[in-house]
């Protein structure tokens, strides 16, 4: 009961590797590092993108009301 053992496992990997093959099994991990190699690199670009100290005229709203003096 419980987990399985090492020997389940590893008679898991055997049908698998002869179901989908070593090649296909290999394309597919270098698939997935790709995408998290990709993925680690967008969220480290994406936080060089934002300005450390938010600028006083971008995105800035001042709300007041104008008048003008009668002459």
């Amino acid at each position: 009961m419980g987990s399985f053992s090492i020997w389940h496992w590893l008679i898991v990997l055997l049908i698998v590797v002869l179901l989908f093959g070593t090649s296909k099994l290999k394309n597919i991990g270098k698939d997935l590092g790709g995408a998290v190699k990709g993925f680690k690199e967008g969220m480290r670009d994406g936080s060089e993108d934002k300005p450390s100290e938010p600028s006083a005229q971008v995105g800035q709203t001042i709300e007041g009301e104008a008048k003008r003096d009668k002459v």
